[in-house]
């Protein structure tokens, strides 16, 4: 039987180093990524590149639609969860139907909650930190992908952990690595994968979402390629956050199923 462990660390910090050119990605996520051309000079650590790339995305004018789609998603992440909302509730209670159809929920407040990963019997409690959208993005993975969100959810890919991530918490911790990763909290991205995600953004309304699937799926792929366990788990959100930067640095990727590693949620 899995067991996860109860006092899961919510909202790790994330302190990446400067080796992104040197790491290598699990065996079967280099399966799927295959050759790509990565943004020339972006792990260049030369001043000279370094300022090309500073003036880049002080270079980079937003388009009309860029510009609007991205406050739409920074008007999102600044929702905070409300258990006493109809509409988070519904959401709340959404979640529970996509986990377990042929079972009945007995509260908003109930140990079964467990079962899908919160940490406690009220699930409000753990959105305290990142708020309304970590629940918008699980959602969007169990309905635009469901197969991949069951697999997720149940932990049925591979050699599992003795102790493994809880799935709704560690949702969370994937929302908000996201959030870091690309800048979101500031007026505009200043950082390049930032920068090229609201390009992104404009060809694709649905693109953090998209994002947050593969993101998901990717770290779980870490997970067992490093047979990980608990204790790890922020390593393996380091591991994922530093592919997903890369990715979005390739020269040719117009939306985010352009991303090699969109094809894990098919795997």
């Amino acid at each position: 039987m899995l067991r996860t462990i109860d006092n899961f660390p919510l909202l790790f910090q994330f302190a990446l180093t400067n080796g992104m050119a040197h790491y290598q990605v699990p065996a079967v996520v280099r399966g799927i990524i295959g050759s790509r051309t990565w943004v020339r000079g972006i792990f260049s650590r030369t001043g000279h590149k370094h300022i090309e790339v500073d003036k880049l995305i002080l270079d980079h004018h937003l388009s009309p639609i860029e510009e609007e789609r991205l406050q739409n998603l920074q008007k999102r992440l600044h929702v905070p969860f409300d258990e006493t909302l109809l509409e988070h509730q519904t959401s709340l209670l959404a979640l529970w139907r996509a986990a377990f159809p042929d079972v009945t929920l007995k509260g908003l407040v109930s140990e079964q909650w467990k079962d899908i990963g919160w940490q406690g019997t009220n699930p409000s409690t753990d959105f305290r930190h990142c708020g309304f959208v970590a629940l918008e993005n699980l959602l969007f993975l169990a309905r635009t992908y469901p197969a991949s969100f069951l697999k997720l959810l149940f932990k049925t890919d591979g050699k599992r952990a003795k102790w493994e991530y809880p799935f709704a918490v560690a949702g969370i911790n994937v929302t908000f690595m996201l959030i870091q990763m690309l800048d979101l909290y500031s007026e505009r991205p200043r950082c390049l994968p930032g920068v090229h995600f609201v390009r992104i953004l404009g060809e694709h309304e649905d693109a953090f979402d998209d994002l947050y699937c593969i993101a998901f799926a990717l770290m779980d792929a870490h997970w067992l390629a490093m047979e990980a366990s608990y204790m790890e788990f922020n390593e393996v959100l380091r591991r994922t956050r530093i592919q997903l930067e890369r990715e979005l640095l390739i020269e040719d990727i117009q939306v985010i199923q352009d991303l090699p590693a969109y094809n894990i949620l098919f795997i």
